[in-house]
């Protein structure tokens, strides 16, 4: 960590500064302490070790604002509230109601009610001249975005924290609101970057993939397990696949388990701050437990998990379980799929279990997103956190921010201060392009790239296996690193049995897609080991 230190209150009336506690690089959660003039704030707590708020002996802060209950925002507010009782914490409603999911190992009668709830979009003062307003940010039912405005002798200054939040509607929560945001006029916005400058599809058309990939494996007559977050991803999978018209009506088992179930029920509890539809569906089924409507959604028991496997169902349960647990002795009954984690290593327990599959299901912005926000609030500064440093760094670097904005990418430990309106230099951002030499020679085309690219950290992760997939995007080529996962998979389809009938065997099924247009599964990818009732199968040439 650094040397530096946090900044003291003072009687600088003007004085605006970040210290980032822990700013979400890898594992180690976000917390932030804001300084504005004499005000000292600190904007969530999800530290595991919160020694570095007690090295004073005197409370951190003179507030503390959680944006949402996601462990590594919240997961040490307890703690923190325990060391100093008189500390004022606030958030949303509905976070004060979520927190709790984060000390499972605390009886919940012992867990302290020491979250105050705050109001959407009204301005609250805290001390004299300091106010918060919080606005729905997405990401989590409950997630807010917080607006601190603070009013000193000669102006006013004002600093927006986004927390995790998404633009785009989720199936139990919708989506930030740039139109309640415009005349807000933050000078300083401290922003999560978790997707750094990467695209991706719509949510809608990610739904639609993962839903197809399940389908798939249920044809297959394979079982598909789900490891998951507690809060968040579970709940809106479940809701996905019960209202989904690839499932509505199917006579199918969805089991849920562990610490997802518990945050479940927590959810039903907080249905009259749901999305309307999420409560006019509630209206006529039940939101998860349900045995009478298809898909059935139940509880995982001890005699169930024996049983598991046996027909076809869908499982969703903790991410940090041994899957063995539910796969047994054959693995290879099972689909399992896991989502995609951009920005940490997966805590997923899959080892010595060959086949995981990763899917992409965002709940958080890609990079049009978040510049979608910076453009409309236009601050002086731009803080980027909550993401690797090289994804924050080409954030940093883009062009179109760097002619506008003050960016800082700071890392834990580091001061920023945000001095508004003076003038300063911009540093050059870090050379992330670069160029290389292409040399046709009869069919093979070579691409040579300098040395100096391999100093990223994520070179390593790009080239692990020596193979890298090119396609067509607009008028450019696109590069991607096949990984070894990928690789494995690739081969073990190769290994399918010729007799048997499955899309790895049918002479429709061209790069892993099919292209029988009288299949229901036309133009959509496969897997090797799927069917559909026109498969046809591939004629091998006899005497081989």
């Amino acid at each position: 960590m650094s040397n530096q230190r946090p900044p003291a209150s003072s009687g600088e009336d003007d004085r605006l500064a970040c210290f980032p506690y822990g700013v979400g690089h890898s594992a180690e959660g976000v917390c932030l302490l804001v300084q504005m003039g004499p005000h000292r704030i600190l904007l969530d707590c999800g530290l595991n070790d919160i020694s570095p708020l007690q090295a004073a002996g005197s409370p951190p802060a003179d507030v503390v604002l959680c944006s949402h209950a996601h462990s590594d925002h919240a997961q040490g507010l307890l703690a923190l509230h325990n060391a100093f009782p008189q500390l004022p914490i606030y958030a949303s409603e509905v976070t004060t109601q979520l927190l709790p999911l984060n000390w499972l190992d605390v009886r919940p009668e012992d867990v302290p009610r020491f979250c105050q709830a705050l109001p959407w979009q009204t301005p609250i003062e805290f001390r004299e001249g300091l106010s918060a307003q919080l606005f729905p940010a997405g990401h989590l039912p409950g997630a807010a975005a917080i607006l601190l405005t603070y009013t000193a002798p000669h102006r006013t200054y004002r600093l927006f924290y986004t927390g995790d939040f998404f633009l785009s509607n989720a199936r139990l929560v919708e989506g930030l609101s740039v139109e309640a945001l415009r005349g807000t006029q933050p000078d300083v916005l401290i922003v999560e970057g978790s997707y750094g400058t990467a695209r991706y599809p719509h949510r809608r058309q990610q739904e639609n993939q993962l839903v197809e990939r399940i389908d798939q494996a249920l044809a297959a007559k394979r079982s598909v397990l789900l490891p998951v977050p507690t809060l968040g991803l579970g709940q809106e999978l479940l809701m996905l696949l019960r209202s989904h018209h690839q499932f509505t009506g199917r006579n199918l088992d969805i089991w849920v388990d562990g610490t997802v179930a518990n945050a479940c029920d927590a959810y039903l509890e907080l249905l009259p701050h749901l999305p309307t539809s999420v409560q006019n569906f509630a209206r006529h089924q039940p939101l998860f437990w349900d045995e009478r409507v298809r898909p059935r959604v139940r509880r995982l028991d001890e005699q169930q998990q024996q049983n598991l496997g046996q027909t076809p169902c869908i499982v969703l349960t903790d991410e940090t379980v041994n899957l063995k647990t539910y796969c047994g002795s054959d693995p290879s009954l099972w689909a399992i799929l896991r989502p995609e984690r951009l920005r940490y290593p997966s805590t997923v327990n899959d080892t010595g279990i060959t086949g995981v599959e990763t899917y992409l299901l965002t709940e958080h912005n890609d990079c049009m997103g978040t510049n979608q926000l910076i453009h409309n609030l236009r601050p002086q500064h731009v803080i980027f956190i909550h993401g690797s440093p090289t994804y924050l760094a080409d954030l940093a670097g883009l062009e179109e921010l760097q002619n506008r904005y003050h960016l800082h990418t700071p890392g834990r430990g580091t001061l920023v201060e945000l001095p508004i309106g003076e003038t300063f230099i911009q540093p050059a951002p870090p050379e992330r392009n670069y160029e290389g030499e292409l040399t046709e020679f009869g069919t093979v085309v070579t691409i040579t790239l300098p040395e100096a690219i391999a100093a990223d950290p994520r070179w390593q992760d790009f080239a692990d296996t020596g193979l890298v997939e090119a396609r067509w995007q607009g008028e450019e080529l696109v590069l991607r690193g096949l990984s070894q996962r990928e690789l494995l998979s690739q081969s073990s389809n190769a290994k399918m049995p010729a007799n048997v009938d499955c899309c790895a065997n049918c002479r429709h099924q061209r790069g892993q897609r099919c292209w029988n247009p009288a299949s229901p599964l036309y133009a959509f990818k496969v897997t090797p080991e799927g069917y559909c009732p026109v498969f046809e199968p591939i004629e091998f040439p006899t005497g081989e």
